[in-house]
């Protein structure tokens, strides 16, 4: 609270000093050379295609691959700017699979956009290197990356640019926000114009400094308001303190899951050499309805992550085109994980699982 007081003490909730504050300290957890934060992380997947566009002279209708099993906004962000989704296929991990998206380039392909599902980083080396080869740029839509290290090092270093969400039901919780983060620093400092509706100085740019005439300034093009504000700020630098301990128990209770579920319970795996964030536990299961509404009975409400987004009406001219997914989507569960959960709560969801599994088999 006193982070959040401090804002309304000094009378400055929006763009400001804690958002300055909030970019330096991710810059330094991450290792990225580049933030800015942001009111949502779907703001930063718009603007990450958008400015990929205009930089390099992408025309109406060139493509990016992408993954349909994923939230709608990673690939409405890729229509905003004007641009084609085109589908390539998961693998095992429910991350793109290269293989797939290598048969989907074509003369227009533009970019991949990289889902990091649940805090997995998949083929993500692999993607990188194709993406390098065929001169492609990378959008990591990290939403659930936050916390997520393969070998060592903070995940994004990887991508032209990084986009993280610190959405209300996420591993970094500030109700709604997010940060983009990219490779250039002629990006970097384009981005902030764009979140302030095309406005070269924002407002605490212009309360800063000795400058004669600094509340000047000009709008050399059309933008958005899609900046962040020193509250969320605020809550983000105190949650980032406790991230990697966070983390660290999503990553002991799904350990619980791995050790009590049934070996007949099919798992989705972590990708060898990723220490995810675990901001998903997801199994995979026939009958999903059923065991998801008995579950509901046993007052055990799990997710899913995702439905293929090419049963939506509005990506329908991709449907059949990418069989795992639409396989994952059928009989993807996401499993209760969060940080209140004990051994003992994990135990009553195996219980529950083990019981509604077997009933569904006549074996019950």
């Amino acid at each position: 609270m006193s982070e959040i007081r401090e804002c309304l003490e000094k009378g400055w909730t929006g763009l400001g000093f804690k958002t300055v504050a909030f970019e330096e300290a991710w810059r330094r957890y991450t290792g990225l050379p580049h933030a800015h934060f942001l009111n949502s992380a779907t703001a930063g997947l718009h603007l990450a295609v958008r400015l990929l566009k205009e930089t390099h002279k992408w025309r109406e209708g060139d493509e990016i691959i992408s993954t349909p099993l994923t939230f709608v906004s990673t690939n409405h962000a890729i229509l905003y700017a004007g641009l084609r989704p085109v589908f390539a296929d998961v693998d095992e991990y429910l991350c793109l699979d290269p293989v797939s998206m290598a048969t989907r380039v074509t003369a227009r392909t533009r970019a991949i956009m990289f889902v990091g599902m649940g805090g997995n980083t998949g083929q993500l080396p692999e993607v990188t290197r194709l993406c390098r080869e065929r001169g492609l740029k990378l959008i990591l839509d990290a939403a659930h990356m936050a916390g997520t290290r393969w070998q060592g090092g903070h995940v994004g270093g990887e991508a032209d640019v990084t986009v993280f969400s610190f959405q209300a039901v996420k591993n970094l919780p500030t109700a709604d926000a997010g940060m983009i983060c990219f490779a250039e620093a002629t990006l970097d400092a384009e981005v902030r114009k764009w979140t302030w509706l095309g406005i070269n100085k924002d407002t605490y740019a212009r309360t800063v400094g000795q400058e004669a005439y600094k509340w000047r300034y000009d709008v050399e093009h059309e933008g958005f308001k899609y900046h962040g504000n020193s509250i969320m700020a605020a809550m983000g630098l105190v949650a980032l303190k406790y991230l990697d301990q966070d983390n660290a128990y999503r990553r002991q209770v799904a350990a619980w899951y791995d050790e009590l579920l049934h070996d007949k319970i099919e798992r989705v795996p972590v990708a060898p050499g990723c220490e995810s964030s675990r901001h998903l536990y997801q199994i995979l299961v026939e009958n999903r309805d059923q065991i998801m509404l008995a579950l509901n009975e046993q007052q055990i409400y799990p997710g899913v992550h995702y439905c293929d987004n090419t049963l939506y009406q509005m990506y329908a001219y991709a449907k059949g085109t990418c069989p795992r997914a639409l396989d994952a989507s059928n009989r993807l569960i996401s499993l209760p994980l969060h940080l209140r959960l004990s051994h003992a709560d994990v135990c009553r969801v195996r219980d529950a699982l083990r019981k509604a599994v077997n009933f569904l088999k006549g074996t019950g």
